[in-house]
């Protein structure tokens, strides 16, 4: 039997030259949690799309089958399959295809952050035939991550500034029995401005789960891809769900305090760098609830 000394994530996510998103955060995180990251890149762009304009950007829809390919000639597997931006509505199959291939007897974790848009609005290469091919992927994972916006998109609700508790748990559980078991919905409104939060859902046991924090006044592209990684990290590392929720929100909390105390264009993302080695300090838990 082959030794396989460490966790291994296969990462489907797009890749930016300058600014701190998808694999660029990703790979860091989980490498920093003692997972292997083998990057499955499903765009090539100068920058991430947040604050940048005249952006260049690569589709690879067709170079990623035949890398694809040649991965399912080497024999080897993943303990998790995680996807995030995708470069076009045509990935989907591609990504379904991926999780059924490497995800036989459906041993592997297979995580999908449905990464579509922010603040009500999609982002700029996002179409409305990948938001219902989305729909679609997302029936194949065992956890989805959507952001509030991509909640509302993804269950055809109008955006709203707040919903109560009662509409938040019937959107997780809709969204749950459209496949995954365990859904996260974070960024969620509070009617409190000054606070906002995070909302879970496992089906396994039929609980929900919520973490309410102060709400930060600032904007940092990548945030979202830092807290679906180490949710993944830190379930692959055997937290409960709790645990992973709350690691992941105080991790992006104290991001977004490292970065807002520098004087620099919010656009090129938290400075991670600063924060990594708290991934593997003894976390206080404190903030979540059921």
């Amino acid at each position: 039997m082959k030794e396989k000394p460490i966790k291994r994530v296969a990462a489907i996510h797009d890749l930016s030259g300058f600014g701190k998103a998808s694999l660029n955060v990703v790979i860091p995180i989980l490498s920093s949690m003692k997972i292997q990251v083998c990057p499955v890149p499903t765009a090539i762009l100068s920058t991430h799309t947040g604050g940048f304009e005249n952006y260049t950007f690569l589709d690879l829809t067709d170079y990623m089958k035949e890398y694809i390919n040649h991965w399912k000639t080497l024999d080897i597997s993943f303990d998790a399959i995680y996807s995030g931006f995708l470069g076009s509505e045509k990935q989907i199959d591609i990504v379904s295809d991926f999780i059924d291939y490497f995800s036989k007897n459906n041993e592997s974790l297979v995580v999908v952050d449905p990464v579509m848009g922010d603040d009500g609005v999609l982002y700029p290469t996002i179409t409305a035939d990948l938001v219902n091919q989305m729909r679609k992927l997302i029936s194949k994972s065992e956890v989805i991550t959507p952001n509030f916006t991509e909640a509302c998109f993804l269950l055809g609700e109008h955006y709203r500034e707040y919903v109560n508790l009662d509409i938040l748990k019937k959107w997780l559980k809709a969204l749950s029995k459209s496949g995954p078991k365990i859904v996260i919905i974070t960024s969620v409104p509070e009617k409190d401005s000054t606070r906002t939060g995070v909302v879970a859902y496992n089906s396994y046991d039929d609980r929900y789960w919520k973490v309410t924090n102060r709400h930060i006044r600032a904007l940092y592209p990548g945030t979202g891809d830092a807290f679906t990684s180490v949710i993944v990290g830190s379930l692959l590392n055997g937290d409960s769900l709790s645990i992973a929720i709350d690691k992941a929100t105080q991790f992006v909390i104290m991001s977004l305090k490292a970065s807002y105390g520098y004087n620099y264009p919010k656009r090129e993302g938290i400075l991670l760098e600063k924060v990594l080695d708290t991934l593997n300090m003894p976390t206080t838990l404190q903030s979540y609830e059921i």
